[in-house]
């Protein structure tokens, strides 16, 4: 999740995308050392191509590796950029690795290792809720939450009664909730709790549902719970039938459960690199992979599109975060999958242009707001040469 409020926030959630790592595991695929060479194929959907053909500026994307060879950036594991549907760069490093709640250890990545995606997990429910709404589980998003969640009815209140799945969505549900801050740590607290979705929904509430944004995890495990109930499939299933497998995307794993052994909608999924990225490119695309509708066109547009204000300039769709970057004289919108400890995942439709990074900075955000401030290096400048 993103915890900065002010401006430079902005700068964070983009600027993650120009970091890179270099290195990878003997026996897996290796990063090619000339920004002139294309990806390499493995046959795993991605059509690969190379930076300038694909209307890079070579020379700076060539300089961020060298950067990183030199050791001035690190623990960056992995970053993937693709252009119009083409895989164009690719680079890994060794770095501290965060895997659920365990303490960080020293790994070696590349394409074929798994990392977490931490809140960027929100999206992947977000985009499970357009499947669950096309095949008819979910009916309406102005669905009221507590129909849902019959078993729970002694917790409902005027206040919370009117709470419906798009403000869970939207993050605006008004439940009085501390994500990670004093006075009390209501993420910690849920992950606890015998019964965490009570534990949710006990919480008071703080403001009028649709008045206020709020980041909220146990607002995305109540979705999951939705998705769960309406679609008789546990999150994990649900996301490998209707959108991991049509994408091809096979070596997953959710590391994080809540106490009813149901993996966790907010934070739980590992998966590839390149399995991340293709995420993003099923967004551009407006759901379609390989010729294939996976997710509703309608879904993935509405999700993009602004409906409420988050933190500092962000502004905030159906578990996706909006901003806009400055960059060559010009003001770039892009939508973003965001998760703790440095994890991005950028598409900006304007350039065609999907990045993603994998980090573990969980106590230093000034690395990524360093770099980006500079507007003549790395990804975002190479991909509007002057």
């Amino acid at each position: 999740m993103v915890s900065s409020v002010d401006r430079r926030a902005v700068i964070v959630g983009s600027g993650a995308l120009l970091l890179a790592g270099h290195g990878s595991a003997k026996g897996a695929p290796m990063t090619s050392e000339s920004v002139s060479d294309s990806p390499a194929d493995l046959h795993d959907g991605w059509r690969v191509g190379s930076p300038a053909g694909h209307g890079f500026d070579p020379a700076l994307l060539q300089d961020m590796r060298r950067r990183v060879a030199d050791g001035r950036l690190d623990n960056v594991h992995a970053i993937i950029v693709a252009r119009d549907g083409v895989l164009v760069y690719e680079q890994y490093a060794a770095g501290q690795d965060q895997n659920g709640l365990e303490p960080a250890k020293h790994t070696v990545f590349n394409a074929t290792t798994r990392h977490n995606g931490n809140s960027m997990t929100k999206s992947v429910t977000s985009l499970l809720v357009g499947v669950a709404l096309q095949r008819g589980w979910i009916k309406t998003l102005d669905a009221l939450v507590l129909d849902y969640f019959p078993e729970y009815a002694d917790v409902r209140t005027p206040e919370k009664s009117g709470i419906t799945l798009y403000h869970l969505l939207t993050m605006s549900d008004g439940l009085d909730w501390s994500e990670f801050k004093p006075p009390f740590d209501s993420l910690g607290n849920m992950r606890g709790a015998k019964d965490a979705y009570r534990y949710v929904l006990e919480r008071p509430a703080a403001a009028p549902p649709g008045h206020t944004y709020n980041y909220n995890s146990g607002a995305t495990e109540l979705i999951g719970a939705v998705l769960r109930k309406t679609s008789g499939k546990s999150l994990d299933v649900l996301a490998r039938d209707e959108l991991l497998a049509p994408l091809g995307i096979e070596d997953v794993e959710w590391n994080r459960q809540l106490p009813d052994g149901q993996p966790q909608a907010s934070g739980a999924l590992r998966a590839r690199p390149r399995d991340w990225a293709k995420l993003g490119q099923l967004v551009i695309n407006r759901g379609v992979w390989n010729d294939r509708q996976i997710v509703p066109s309608a879904w993935i547009a509405d999700s993009i599109k602004p409906r409420n204000n988050g933190p500092g300039m962000f502004l905030y769709g159906y578990h996706w975060w909006l901003g806009r970057s400055f960059c060559r004289g010009r003001v770039v919108e892009w939508a973003g999958a965001m998760g703790w400890g440095g994890q991005r995942l950028m598409i900006i439709p304007d350039l065609g242009l999907v990045a993603l990074v994998h980090a573990w900075l969980p106590n230093r955000m000034n690395l990524p707001e360093t770099i980006l401030l500079n507007e003549f290096e790395f990804i975002l400048p190479a991909a509007m040469p002057s």
